[in-house]
């Protein structure tokens, strides 16, 4: 499966390479960067591991390759990032986001003894833990519609609030009851999405307090006598899939290794892992459709 992935990959890469023109002139091209950062990734290894021609196959290795120092210079740098988004556009697929969205957050931990000065404690998977959380807005594309990754105390709604300004055409955003609160309702209503989150205490009474009228509907959505909401509400087990595959396989998103510390590491690592799992939904996507074809 690692060839299969990486052939996806790289030649994602050469596509988006041809399209964009840099207006520096590097000793290495954008993309040399991209690729040898990637193949790290996908191996679980650090940069200065696929800095050694060794650590490739001959099939797999660029003529040049650049060493470690270049290559931290050159992952922060604009060019990079904008390489990896544009990246992440041409392997997310169909451009249509879908009439059906969903948004939650993953912990991401790591051990409570380490040092890192960005990582903080926060509620983690069943209790409380250190590290980071990766918050997602999901449509049906194989990358995120939004994304973003911040220590694990900052709180879910603080980063929905962020992610909703993202959402595209119009439809229903999923969420679990976290998110249940009147701003993140009117903010969907902006951005001509219904948000649906389920009540802590459902069938209760709201109090005399002013609630807003998408958060209304939403309860009548989820409560009312109507089973189409409820069986709406029933598509946000697919996020679930979507965090599990992007966990469940060779070179997902298992774990943050022990070398991947602070803020911006973090998010570069799991860039590049969303950027590997979606190459793989595109290899299963290839499987059936061959499949179907036989």
């Amino acid at each position: 499966m690692e060839r299969e992935l990486w052939s996806i990959i790289s030649g994602a890469i050469t596509d988006v390479s041809q399209t964009r023109k840099s207006g520096h002139r590097f000793t290495y091209d954008t993309a040399l960067i991209v690729r040898v950062y990637l193949w790290s990734v996908l191996h679980d290894r650090p940069v200065n591991w696929a800095c050694r021609r060794g650590s490739w196959s001959i099939a797999t290795r660029p003529s040049w390759l650049p060493g470690q120092s270049t290559m931290s210079r050159r992952l922060r740098s604009k060019a990079t990032q904008e390489f990896l988004h544009a990246l992440g556009r041409r392997l997310s697929g169909d451009r249509y986001s879908g009439l059906v969205k969903m948004i939650d957050g993953k912990p991401m931990p790591i051990s409570r003894h380490s040092q890192d000065r960005d990582a903080t404690f926060g509620r983690g998977a069943g209790g409380m833990d250190k590290g980071y959380k990766l918050h997602a807005l999901w449509g049906r594309g194989n990358m995120p519609l939004a994304w973003s990754v911040r220590p694990m105390n900052v709180s879910e709604k603080a980063m929905a609030a962020e992610l909703l300004c993202e959402l595209r055409d119009g439809g229903y955003v999923l969420a679990d009851a976290n998110y249940e609160t009147n701003h993140l309702y009117d903010l969907a209503a902006e951005h001509n999405h219904q948000l649906l989150s389920p009540r802590h205490h459902p069938g209760t009474n709201l109090g005399h307090r002013r609630h807003s009228q998408h958060r209304l509907r939403g309860i009548e959505l989820l409560e009312g006598p109507s089973r189409f909401g409820q069986q709406l509400y029933q598509l946000r087990r697919q996020i679930e899939g979507r965090f599990s595959g992007l966990t469940s396989f060779g070179g997902g998103l298992v774990s943050l290794p022990p070398w991947v510390r602070h803020l911006h590491r973090v998010q570069q690592f799991v860039h590049a892992k969303l950027l590997i799992n979606a190459a793989r939904i595109i290899r299963l996507k290839n499987q059936r459709c061959n499949q179907l074809g036989a």
